[in-house]
């Protein structure tokens, strides 16, 4: 076991690691941020049935909820300078760092995921909470920022946060175009050194650390935003 596992060789390899836990970091953040921007634009096309757009975005959730995230990360690699080279006669596979296709593929794939969310949250407040904002006054609008909004946001967040769980582990995916993340360090370290064990077992003690602080972050902020519990505290 010492042989195969050697505890001296595993502390050896956290530094060099963690530094590439930024990539992952990084792919979380912009599919996130950016994820979240274009589901709520796809949301509002669904919701409003805009012509041409509607047929199109249906298509479009129905593909990337239907493929597997490995699937979509080649074919934006791999597709995406097929597309885009002979019209504007670039070379993109060259001149963008693989990190860009990697950024693309996991924008579009939140875009589509959490626009289902979204939709299903909104669809999800009985219309009636619509009809008792505009029976007191409120604007369409205002019905749907202050009641519609935050009623939706309370049955969006146990599906988003499990979305965001699996995100982070789909982050450790880019690996596969050319990313260097701390997954593929790992194995670049397990082929120079003829040691592998060491760094995958520090890489998963990783991403279990990042999965359970997360579902703690979200099971917390569920658990404030539940009016239930606190109409039962306060009794």
């Amino acid at each position: 076991m010492g042989d195969l596992f050697s505890s001296e060789r595993f502390l050896d390899n956290i530094p060099k690691l963690l530094p590439y836990l930024l990539v992952n970091l990084k792919v979380l953040f912009f599919a996130t941020i950016f994820g979240v921007l274009l589901a709520l634009l796809i949301t509002a096309v669904r919701m409003n049935k805009i012509p041409v757009l509607y047929q199109f975005i249906l298509v479009y959730i129905s593909f990337m909820r239907g493929t597997p995230m490995l699937v979509q990360l080649m074919l934006i690699y791999y597709g995406l300078p097929a597309l885009i080279d002979p019209v504007l006669g670039t070379n993109i596979s060259r001149e963008w760092p693989p990190i860009l296709f990697a950024y693309t593929t996991f924008i579009l794939n939140q875009g589509a995921f959490l626009s289902s969310i979204f939709y299903g949250a909104i669809k999800g407040v009985p219309t009636g909470q619509f009809e008792a904002g505009l029976s007191v006054g409120l604007t369409r609008l205002q019905t749907f920022r202050r009641i519609i909004v935050p009623l939706a946001i309370r049955i969006a967040l146990p599906p988003f946060g499990s979305d965001f769980i699996g995100l982070i582990h789909n982050a450790s995916l880019v690996y596969v175009i050319g990313v260097v993340d701390i997954l593929g360090r790992a194995k670049s370290i397990g082929s120079a050194s003829g040691h592998v064990l060491e760094a995958y077992v520090f890489t998963a003690i990783v991403f279990i650390v990042f999965s359970l602080s997360a579902r703690g972050i979200f099971g917390l902020w569920g658990h404030k935003l539940d009016y239930s519990n606190k109409k039962a505290r306060s009794k």
